[in-house]
């Protein structure tokens, strides 16, 4: 069975990015919408959206290469039809809130996605704020089950463009909340804002991609409380607006703390495999021991919605 490429979304998408971006802007400068800018953090975000979009571009042929590899061992062809492209998105986002779990919860992968959560601003422009090595990282082989499946190379590269394209208007603070059956079923501003928030019972939340439904089966999902404004970026904040710096401030933290480790190679595999703030010594400042610190702070507030009792 012969398939025929599909368009890349994203890079189709573009000039509706660019326009989007620069109306959201205007509206909250001008005051007619909610949410701030920050012309050097806005710059920075794009900038990193840019880098990203070349990185991909130049590893492309290695996503191909690794999913034509494992073509071969399908149990089934699935063809390129309207169905097999719709059931291929529903299936796709479920793979990605289990590599976006992933991503928060080890930190070999979080060193590559703290990009995307490194601005203290929540805008279309966050949206484009994106790593420069994930293909590096090996969490793009989560989608070769799919391919076992039966789903073609094309079809996967094809519905997460839209999975990313999906994604970009949930990066705003100018829309409140969505009619209540969508609210229930899709991932939409309000879900995805608690998502960047680093306030302790916001922190590891609503991983989902484009259906929250996801967050609602696996009990990771925190609703966006009207008493408790999200407060964005990352518990140790980045300081800067260098791209560069943006990228791989993370991956400069880990092979520093490994240095300090000396010769202790279970350790490093210890820092890496372990959620961020894991420490060797036993010393751990990861999101479960931050919100154990506000709930001792808080009592009152033990048991509510992303909190332990």
């Amino acid at each position: 069975m012969d398939f025929a490429p599909l368009p890349n979304v994203t890079t189709l998408a573009a000039p509706f990015f660019v326009l989007s971006v620069a109306f959201e802007w205007w509206a909250v400068k001008s005051g007619r919408a909610k949410g701030r800018y920050e012309t050097k953090d806005a710059f920075a975000s794009m900038a990193m959206g840019i880098g990203n979009l070349v990185v991909n571009t130049l590893t492309a042929a290695v996503f191909v290469w690794l999913m034509a590899l494992a073509w071969p061992y399908r149990i089934a062809t699935l063809p390129m039809t309207w169905w097999t492209v719709a059931l291929a998105f529903v299936l796709y986002d479920f793979v990605y809130y289990w590599k976006h779990r992933f991503a928060h919860q080890m930190r070999w992968f979080w060193m590559e996605h703290v990009t995307h959560h490194s601005s203290e601003h929540y805008n279309l422009t966050t949206a484009l704020r994106q790593p420069w090595f994930g293909p590096f990282t090996g969490l793009i082989l989560l989608g070769v089950p799919m391919v076992w499946l039966g789903f073609h190379p094309y079809i996967i590269a094809f519905v997460g463009g839209l999975n990313l394209l999906y994604q970009f208007w949930i990066h705003t603070e100018m829309i409140g909340r969505m009619p209540g059956w969508f609210e229930a079923v899709m991932n939409t501003p309000s879900h995805h804002r608690v998502h960047h928030a680093t306030n302790p019972r916001y922190l590891d939340a609503n991983y989902a991609g484009v259906f929250i439904i996801w967050d609602k089966m696996f009990g990771s999902f925190v609703p966006e409380l009207d008493r408790e404004k999200p407060v964005y970026g990352i518990v140790k904040p980045v300081g800067t607006y260098n791209p560069a710096v943006i990228a791989f401030h993370e991956l400069g933290g880990l092979v520093r703390d490994c240095a300090r480790d000396g010769l202790r190679p279970w350790r490093w595999v210890g820092r890496a495999v372990n959620a961020p703030g894991w420490s060797p010594d036993g010393a751990h400042s990861r999101s479960v021991e931050l919100k154990r610190a506000f709930v001792k702070d808080h009592p009152e507030e033990a048991g509510q919605a992303g909190l332990p009792k």
